[in-house]
C-alpha cells in the first residue's frame, strides 16, 4: 500500500513540473508595438547631416489603430512623414487598453 501511494505521489508530481514548465509567457506589448511603429518608419529618403528627433503622442482606437495626437518636432518634414506613416495604421496588440496615451521618442539618423 505504501508503495502504491509512492508511484501515485511521484506521478503527481511529474505531471505538476511538466504543466508548470509548459507556461507560456505574453509577449510585452510595449515592445510589440515598439517592433511595429519601427517597420512603419523604417523606410524613409531622409537625408540628413544631423539626427532629427521627434515625440510623438498617440492613442490606440478600439480597431486597434494608432491615433496621432501630436508629433512634437521642430522639423515640418518629419512631423508630416510621421503622421502619413502612422495615423489610422492597424497594430497587433493582444489586450488593448482604448485611450490609453502613449509617447514614444522618434530618431531618424544620418
Amino acid at each position: 500500500m505504501r508503495k502504491i501511494s509512492l508511484v501515485f505521489m511521484a506521478a503527481a508530481l511529474l505531471v505538476a513540473g511538466t504543466v508548470t514548465a509548459n507556461t507560456i509567457e505574453p509577449a510585452n506589448p510595449a515592445k510589440t508595438l515598439s517592433s511595429q511603429i519601427h517597420k512603419m518608419l523604417d523606410k524613409n529618403s531622409f537625408n540628413v547631416e544631423d539626427d532629427i528627433i521627434a515625440e510623438v503622442r498617440f492613442t490606440i482606437n478600439k480597431e486597434s489603430e494608432i491615433v496621432v495626437l501630436s508629433v512634437d518636432t521642430e522639423n515640418a518634414v518629419l512631423e508630416v512623414f510621421v503622421k502619413q506613416r502612422l495615423n489610422y495604421k492597424h497594430v497587433e496588440l493582444e489586450n488593448v487598453k482604448e485611450g490609453k496615451l502613449y509617447t514614444i521618442p522618434v530618431r531618424i539618423t544620418a
